[in-house]
């Protein structure tokens, strides 16, 4: 049993990935300077590079043909959209006032986790563990990360006077574009001639994306500590932080539940939008959050919660998916 968790945890990114974020957090607290706007390394020029050769490849992993097979099923693909970027942020928003146990510091950065996209490949992983529908959930993880560039800034413009931070929509969708949408787009183009000659490479490309989110992780933190963000905050905060965000994991997951059963969803389906529609997207609440929050203190601040509801849904879900495979 231990052994097939453990298997499980490593194929959906617990692993050396999740060592490598604490690793960076940790360097970021014992050398702030090094990853601070003062280092006299080129940390932007780098971050950008990487962030544009990210979805270039993660546009060329796209194939067009099973996208657009994939839009038979509307009524899962509404659902699971609809409950990413209206029905997560609608219940967030519902219970902040709720959770005064919460610094006010740490109320931005749940309510920017709550309209981010879903993730890419934990969702089909955990969707295949507990076989589910997999086409549906590649395509609807596929299509979420896609609008995620225009609906997360949407949301956060909208929210931003309630947030007390100053966003353009328009400047902001418009530098997401060029950093996240046009390399996605160029990647597609190429999908035809490059993909085959990357395919059998596909294994170790995933250590470039883990390693742009691995030094904007440690610029963000470091930032944050050179200027003491996080001194005022005791330990406990930390863990009420991480406890909330595990309630609010299975709290998205109940009403998803609720839902799929009420339309009569097949077993598959269920399965689909259970899993991608309560997930959240670590590598793209990096990417857009870089933009939406240019400045690192404040970003380390905000991904807190974000990168505690990434660990915890992980986790919980590949527990899940390890469960309800043995019911088929």
């Amino acid at each position: 049993m231990i052994k097939k968790l453990a298997s499980t945890l490593n194929r959906v990114g617990i692993n050396g990935f999740l060592l490598g974020l604490f690793a960076a957090i940790l360097l970021a607290w014992l050398f702030p300077f090094a990853g601070s706007n003062q280092s006299p390394v080129p940390w932007k020029p780098i971050i950008n590079i990487g962030i544009g050769l990210v979805f270039f490849l993660y546009g060329v992993k796209l194939d067009p043909v099973q996208l657009m097979s994939g839009l038979k099923n509307w009524k899962l693909h509404v659902l699971i959209q609809l409950t990413t970027f209206v029905l997560f942020p609608m219940i967030v928003l519902a219970i902040m006032p709720l959770m005064t146990w919460i610094d006010k510091d740490f109320q931005l950065g749940i309510t920017y986790l709550s309209v981010l996209p879903s993730t890419v490949s934990a969702s089909v992983v955990m969707v295949s563990i507990a076989q589910g529908n997999i086409p549906g959930a590649i395509f609807n993880a596929s299509i979420s990360s896609l609008l995620g560039v225009i609906i997360t800034p949407a949301w956060m413009g909208i929210l931003a006077d309630s947030a007390d931070i100053k966003m353009d929509f328009l400047p902001t969708l418009g530098e997401l574009s060029i950093k996240v949408l046009l390399p996605v787009i160029v990647g597609i183009i190429a999908h035809r001639w490059l993909y085959p000659k990357i395919q059998r490479h596909l294994s170790a490309l995933k250590y470039i994306d883990q390693t742009v989110i691995m030094i904007i992780v440690f610029t963000s933190f470091a930032q944050s500590f050179s200027q003491d963000v996080f001194s005022p905050y005791k330990m406990s905060v930390l863990f009420e932080v991480g406890a909330t965000m595990l309630g609010l994991f299975f709290l998205v997951w109940v009403v998803i539940e609720v839902l799929c059963r009420m339309l009569g969803f097949s077993w598959e389906d269920r399965v689909t939008a259970l899993f991608c529609g309560s997930k959240k997207s670590l590598v793209q609440g990096v990417v857009i959050g870089k933009v939406i929050f240019p400045d690192p203190a404040t970003l380390g601040l905000v991904l807190l919660p974000l990168m505690l509801y990434h660990i915890q849904q992980l986790i919980a879900g590949s527990i899940i998916a390890s469960r309800f495979s043995k019911k088929i």
